[in-house]
């Protein structure tokens, strides 16, 4: 029976968060709509466990909460923060910067939720990961100090990711 399981929901933290998000798309719950996501919460899964044949393990459930409110919080922030320095920061005073960020994560989901994260945040996109896979090139729209935009990265972000994906 487990095997049977394995098969059918080959990564089942995906195939939830598949169905929670088609449910939050369309914006209603009809039993169409619920047939519809149980099929690509099962069938998306299978197609591409070809492709990523090992299930990521989640050690703390508490801190993938945690790093979602602090993440939902910053961009909120990061909205505003943004907004002030298009509308009234003068071109010649904005400090863009290239920032690289060496990693202490190194399983390979925990660096793309971290890549992610940084690009969902207003004035910050991900641009590039170095060939070794440990750094990545941040660009961000106004860093007087860069050494503080990625001490925040790596304290506010990575750190928490080392704690959910160990």
């Amino acid at each position: 029976m487990r095997a049977v399981l394995r098969k059918l929901f080959p990564h089942p933290w995906l195939s939830a968060a598949l169905l929670v998000t088609w449910f939050l798309l369309v914006n209603h719950v009809m039993l169409g709509s619920l047939v519809l996501a149980s099929i690509l919460a099962v069938l998306i899964p299978i197609v591409i466990a070809a492709f990523w044949p090992s299930s990521v393990p989640i050690r703390n459930f508490p801190a993938i909460l945690e790093f979602g409110a602090v993440v939902l919080w910053d961009i909120i922030v990061a909205n505003f923060v943004v907004a002030r320095l298009v509308l009234f920061m003068p071109n010649d005073r904005m400090q863009p910067a290239w920032i690289t960020v060496p990693l202490d994560l190194t399983v390979p989901e925990g660096i793309v939720v971290l890549s992610a994260t940084i690009t969902l945040t207003p004035g910050t996109v991900t641009a590039e990961m170095s060939a070794d896979g440990r750094a990545l090139l941040v660009h961000a729209l106004h860093a007087p100090d860069p050494d503080a935009v990625r001490d925040e990265i790596k304290t506010r972000y990575e750190a928490r990711l080392k704690r959910i994906f160990g």
